[in-house]
């Protein structure tokens, strides 16, 4: 297959286009074309991918970035069996453009994600989430649909295929360790940027507090200077099969989530990268998060927002070594059954190759 992927929001390594998506297809011998924002990013594609460079939609500032992309489309569309778009607005820029294979890959609760969109004015919130509703109903009826999770189904009226967003499990790992804290991710007051802070505030000197991603709004600055005070490490974005790598060996990871409504039906997938690297979990009690932890017994579950919770929970692990590699192995061991892209990333090839074929049926 010639499978074109295109977004104008997602840095062009995100980890489940590129690494977990794009990879599965070049590992099964098909041919991909990557229009994502490169030089925004300053990122470069996977070895093998051809790229097409687009502006990237941030903000309000998004227009530009929507009709870029539709030009590409109506220019790229015909040359390839199957087209992945990974953002909403590309719905819009994709608007009567006619390709047996064109498909959403839902990543998200669109609609709840609105309300958390600062740049979207207050008012207007309500307006906004009903026209995504909209435009979810017509994209099912003109579009192929891929589900990042179970509970996205709820929104839809038909059945589509779910692709979870799971890691790929490693054969061998490095035991957990003493003395370092990782978070890998973006950045943001809702994903705990400021629980990261304060709580590399109260661990240093003894536990380093790790941060691998890019940050949004006044979080970069806030992080920059927590640095500069010598509380966290902030490495900004890595790719993220590099910064799982990186994470290994570490005494947990974390995942920091508040009680938002767009988190409430999404598994974190930072807990399941976790798990799989051999690390355990310290994490805040959404549904899901909360399921796997308990499921797997590879974590801890604290409070929304409670830094005093999440130091202690950090410590006991650094204390506890046979505590601690026990709550790793059995996470690691629940992933490998339930949640591996050894086994999900060729799922979703097929599903793929099913389409291409013509079978309307996948």
């Amino acid at each position: 297959m010639h499978v074109l992927v295109v977004d104008t929001v997602h840095h062009p390594r995100d980890a489940r286009i590129s690494e977990r998506q794009i990879s599965a297809l070049l590992a099964a011998g098909h041919e991909v074309t990557q229009a994502m924002p490169f030089t925004a990013f300053g990122a470069t594609p996977l070895p093998g991918v051809a790229p097409i460079d687009l502006p990237s939609a941030r903000g309000r500032h998004r227009l530009r970035a929507v009709r870029a992309a539709r030009k590409v489309l109506l220019r790229e569309s015909p040359e390839h069996d199957v087209v992945i778009l990974h953002s909403p607005e590309l719905l819009l820029a994709a608007r009567g453009i006619q390709h047996p294979v064109m498909v959403w890959d839902v990543h998200e609760d669109t609609a709840a994600a609105v309300t958390m969109r600062t740049w979207v004015p207050g008012p207007l919130k309500p307006v906004a989430r009903r026209g995504v509703a909209w435009a979810e109903a017509r994209a099912e009826n003109r579009r192929r649909l891929l589900l990042a999770e179970d509970a996205y189904a709820e929104r839809f009226s038909s059945t589509h295929p779910v692709v979870p967003n799971t890691p790929r499990v490693p054969a061998e790992v490095r035991p957990s360790g003493r003395g370092r804290v990782v978070y890998v991710g973006s950045v943001t007051r809702a994903r705990g940027g400021d629980e990261l802070i304060e709580l590399g505030r109260r661990l240093a000197p003894d536990i380093v507090v790790e941060v691998m991603g890019e940050a949004h709004g006044d979080m970069a600055s806030r992080l920059s200077l927590a640095e500069q005070l010598g509380y966290v490490r902030w490495y900004g974005f890595v790719a993220n099969d590099e910064a799982l790598q990186r994470l290994e060996g570490a005494t947990a990871g974390l995942s920091l989530l508040h009680d938002e409504e767009n988190y409430r039906h999404s598994m974190p997938t930072k807990i399941l990268e976790y798990l799989s690297r051999g690390v355990p979990a310290v994490v805040t009690p959404l549904p899901l998060a909360r399921d796997v932890i308990k499921n797997s017994g590879g974590g801890i579950v604290v409070g929304f927002g409670d830094v005093a919770s999440i130091e202690a929970a950090v410590r006991h692990l650094n204390a506890d070594d046979s505590a601690r590699q026990a709550m790793a192995d059995s996470g690691r061991s629940w992933i490998r059954a339930h949640a591996d892209w050894n086994i999900d990333g060729p799922a979703f090839v097929a599903i793929l190759e099913s389409w291409a074929s013509g079978d309307g049926n996948a």
